[in-house]
């Protein structure tokens, strides 16, 4: 059993793999300061609807690392990113999980009361087939798993990207009018989606992710336009100029920008910094 627990931050060798180890910590640190939080009373004066939304944040968080470990494998050209992939994978699943009970827990374990919820607001019953999506594929993420599924493995784990448009439309339906947070999730999860699709030649250049992260930019500011135009009354033409305006205001679609740009920076700093040392 300590074998098992001690290879969560080991390598294939039995070696301390630092890189794990911090993935690890980064997983289980959101939960055990939620719990802080709640024996302190630091939730607010709705510490159960404050817990549930804080939990599924972390969701959303989690499966966007895990979708972002293979983008940063090959930009970075860092294989030890790998493993990191499960760890967020399956620290998803569990805050996905968490978020159920603590549901539960605000509606007194009544299963007939949950199960009516879920089965009539629409919102809960994309984000429970979600939860049970990142469940399936976290219990299947095993090498075991892998070597007796064989090639249905990948087509099974493919189904990712559903289970990321399920709970991002979860997102946007609880969110309601401020869906700041769930556009911005939108526009990496765009990004990440769209890097799968490019050549793979392309996946690792420069000049090839400026064009990508100018259309992730767009694609975003249009998903907050589509949002406002046919959820809300707002006006969805000013939150569109907004998006596009960088002077204006920093709205999600600008935050891509940044992000998008400060991925670029640290991409360069790895390659400059590795030629560096190759020439040492």
């Amino acid at each position: 059993m300590w074998n098992s627990i001690a290879g969560l931050w080991q390598d294939r060798a039995g070696r301390f793999e630092r890189l794990k180890a911090a993935a690890l910590v980064m997983a289980v640190f959101p939960a055990l300061l939620l719990g802080v939080r709640a024996v302190i009373g630091g939730l607010g004066s709705r510490p159960i609807t404050e817990a549930t939304l804080n939990t599924g944040d972390w969701v959303i968080r989690f499966f966007l690392l895990s979708l972002a470990v293979t983008p940063g494998r090959a930009l970075l050209d860092a294989p030890k990113l790998v493993p990191l992939r499960r760890i967020f994978g399956v620290a998803a699943a569990c805050y996905a999980v968490l978020h159920v009970l603590i549901y539960a827990y605000d509606q007194k374990w009544n299963l007939g009361t949950i199960v009516t919820e879920i089965l009539q607001r629409f919102y809960l019953t994309i984000g429970f087939v979600a939860v049970l999506g990142l469940v399936v594929l976290a219990i299947t993420s095993t090498d075991g798993w892998q070597r007796t599924l064989r090639h249905r493995w990948k087509q099974l784990h493919r189904l990712i990207w559903p289970i990321g448009v399920l709970a991002l439309l979860h997102y946007f339906l609880q969110s309601k009018i401020n869906v700041a947070g769930a556009v911005f999730d939108t526009g990496l999860f765009l990004f990440l989606l769209i890097w799968r699709q490019t050549p793979r030649r392309w996946q690792t250049s420069i000049p090839a992710m400026v064009p990508l992260i100018l259309l992730v930019w767009i694609g975003t500011a249009l998903v907050e336009f589509a949002w406002y135009a046919l959820g809300t009354k707002l006006d969805p033409w000013r939150v569109l100029r907004a998006n596009l305006d960088i002077l204006y205001t920093v709205r999600p679609a600008e935050e891509i920008l940044i992000a998008g740009a400060a991925m670029l920076l640290v991409v360069l700093v790895r390659r400059w910094w590795k030629q560096r040392l190759a020439r040492a």
